[in-house]
């Protein structure tokens, strides 16, 4: 190749890497795989490598990562978060290692041998024991101050254990694990709003909101993997170091692993090359490092990477195979989900023949078709997704996907809410969603019935003693008696719980009946306006709208819900057996000075935990809640309330202390507004 050649091809090796290091750094949005991209970024190296002399000052290989994103004080770090060269087989691990071993003239070092976790690089700064700075890598050497959200991470200690350097840093990466990061889609999934595409960038876009409450409501975790700067004795080597931080307090990851010899690093990669499918988190290779700090500081580093350290990547997880069809099933909450059947495909070492499509409009978006070559990856490296079709490959027998017009398990109507991404079967009787539907009824929030675990339900269900949720209460000795693993006493217990559960409030039933988007706070707004089931259900558009925080979502799931046939059934049932489904008459009613009131709790309490602080507000007529905004009244505050109690004096919400708030509850006095 001509230098000429080779200037222009690393002159478009770079524009393309700096499109994508934007996407992916800067906005989050990355729109290629990791794979090809550290392709793109090897080829630029190699030509750079062979030819230093078309290194130019600006090109990606000499620096970390991307620009700065607006919105947070900038941090400058004292000593700069370098990123990592990349191996990707024995023998680049091989040549790493003896380049290493020749310049520093010896082959007898340790390698620290630690896993790639696929988060966001952070630098934690403490001061006398106390965490006072977080930081993220930003370019390496100025960062983005995050310190209000890292706070929010719980395994991140506020206070050290032990004796520490007056001023020292550490460096971590915060991740999602993949279990939380699925049950906060399903979460989303029920609230009927966007799923999110992976752990990694749902971590780097919680820790980056400006809000530190939004943050906190993110199951955010974070491993400590090193030091930065210290101003103190500390060990000499990355091992011990590793084991001091733990002793201080610090989450460190138990797999790390300390190899004595080249050989038994090569080892430790292909183990874990193996199970990385076991681990509750993203990790897309291993991290070797040298292990004494003398040799690092020997070596040095160079351009963007120390040269005591590489990263050994993982082989790719996507693969490509055709969608044979594409089919539907009924969710817990009745959403109706798309799923793709696959030639079967080994995919990082699982058969995938079946793949999530998340919904309709992703479908859409992404123009995939019955038919189709498409590229499938194991998103979060255990939930089987497909990324895209291959339209390159279509031959005109693909076929466009239509989501059925009613459902597949009961034949009843199906509902799409305006600028919601699910259709959904609002039948409470529909099979499919029974048993989910019964988990919900009798969980403690709801109707509260000890007993009846996933087990029992199935069996109740598969023997046709249940159709419905109002069932429960037809139940007979005998018919209990029959079910395998439920002996007399058993059945007496769980008879007698159900009987119980009669007592429940009517904000309560009204929780249990599982209608969409109506939760705890939900349920107490509508049941503080209407008395009865009787007249919810006749309420009309504008009655609902006029209460506040109800809005036309919520409205239409309730009106959906209550026109429904067999919901009505439902209802009747558990009206004929006694569930309570009004509001006591106030003569039998306790005082409620705080009746209508919404109520956020903050802090540590020192009469109540916090679930018996807003049971006592629900009691008392409030409305507990754990979002603080313009539609709180009030805000209780114990010790160490944080961030809430900014807020709510920047919202001019009303502020009492636990204290104040007792004194006013005995005084039988409405709360002021």
């Amino acid at each position: 190749m001509e230098f000429r050649e080779v200037q222009k091809q690393a002159g478009i090796l770079r524009e393309k890497i700096n499109r994508h290091n934007h996407l992916y750094y800067v906005l989050d949005k990355p729109q290629i795989s990791d794979p090809l991209y550290d392709s793109i970024m090897r080829e630029l190296m190699q030509l750079e490598n062979s030819y230093p002399e078309i290194i130019t000052p600006d090109s990606p290989s000499q620096r970390v990562g991307g620009k700065l994103s607006e919105g947070f004080t900038q941090v400058t770090h004292r000593l700069p978060l370098l990123s990592l060269g990349n191996s990707f087989n024995d023998q680049d691990f091989m040549t790493w290692y003896d380049r290493s071993a020749s310049t520093l003239g010896c082959h007898d070092f340790a390698v620290t041998c630690e896993l790639k976790y696929d988060g966001l690089a952070v630098e934690l700064t403490y001061e006398n024991g106390m965490f006072v700075r977080g930081a993220t890598r930003g370019n390496g050497t100025i960062g983005e101050d995050v310190t209000s959200n890292l706070r929010t991470i719980k395994s991140i200690p506020l206070k050290l254990l032990g004796d520490a350097p007056n001023i020292f840093g550490v460096r971590g990466e915060v991740f999602i694990p993949k279990s939380a990061f699925q049950k906060l889609n399903d979460q989303r999934l029920s609230e009927g709003l966007e799923l999110y595409s992976n752990p990694r960038n749902t971590a780097a876009g919680s820790l980056r909101q400006l809000d530190p409450n939004i943050t906190a409501r993110r199951p955010l975790d974070i491993f400590i993997y090193g030091l930065g700067y210290a101003d103190g004795t500390v060990p000499d080597n990355h091992w011990d170091t590793l084991e001091y931080l733990a002793s201080l307090g610090f989450k460190i990851n138990p797999n790390n692993y300390l190899a004595l010899t080249p050989n038994d690093a090569i080892k430790y990669h292909a183990a874990w090359t193996e199970k990385r499918d076991d681990l509750d988190y993203e990790c897309d290779g291993t991290v070797l490092k040298i292990n004494r700090f003398d040799l690092q500081q020997q070596l040095g580093s160079i351009g963007r990477e120390p040269r005591w350290s590489i990263a050994y990547k993982f082989p790719a997880t996507q693969v490509m195979t055709k969608l044979v069809d594409i089919r539907v099933n009924v969710g817990r909450t009745g959403s109706i989900n798309p799923y793709a059947i696959l030639e079967p495909v080994s995919v990082g070492g699982a058969i995938i023949k079946q793949s999530t499509l998340h919904n309709e409009n992703y479908i859409c978006s992404k123009d995939i078709r019955i038919g189709d070559w498409v590229v499938v990856e194991r998103a979060g490296e255990v939930i089987p997704r497909v990324v895209n079709p291959i339209k390159s490959r279509r031959n005109g027998k693909e076929k466009s996907f239509v989501m059925p017009k009613s459902c597949p398990s009961c034949n009843g109507a199906l509902i799409r809410h305006d600028h919601s991404v699910k259709t959904i079967c609002v039948n409470s009787g529909c099979p499919a969603q029974l048993q989910r539907l019964l988990e919900h009824f009798v969980s403690k929030p709801a109707m509260d019935i000890n007993g009846l675990g996933i087990k029992q339900i199935e069996m109740l269900i598969s023997n046709g003693l249940i159709h419905d949720v109002a069932d429960l209460y037809r139940l007979k000795k005998d018919d209990l008696l029959t079910l395998y693993g439920m002996a007399e006493k058993s059945t007496l217990n769980l008879l007698k719980s159900i009987k119980k559960s009669k007592t429940r409030t009517f904000t309560q039933v009204l929780i249990a009946l599982g209608i969409e988007n109506i939760g705890t706070e939900m349920a107490n707004l509508l049941t503080n306006r209407f008395n009865t089931i009787e007249s919810l259900i006749n309420a009309d558009k504008e009655d609902l709208l006029n209460i506040s925080s109800v809005g036309p979502k919520v409205v239409t799931n309730l009106m959906a819900y209550f026109e429904n046939q067999s919901n009505k059934m439902v209802i009747g049932k558990l009206c004929d057996s006694g569930i309570n489904l009004a509001v006591k008459s106030a003569a039998n009613q306790s005082p409620r000075p705080m009746l209508g009131l919404r109520f956020v709790v903050t802090g540590k309490l020192e009469n109540f935990t916090r679930t018996e602080m807003m049971s006592y507000i629900e009691k008392m007529g409030g409305i507990p809640s754990k979002t603080l905004n313009h539609n709180t009244d009030c805000l209780i505050v114990g010790e160490d309330p944080g961030g809430k109690l900014t807020i709510a004096r920047q919202l001019d919400v009303k502020i009492l202390t636990e204290k104040e708030f007792l004194t006013l509850i005995s005084s039988k006095t409405n709360i002021p507004t």
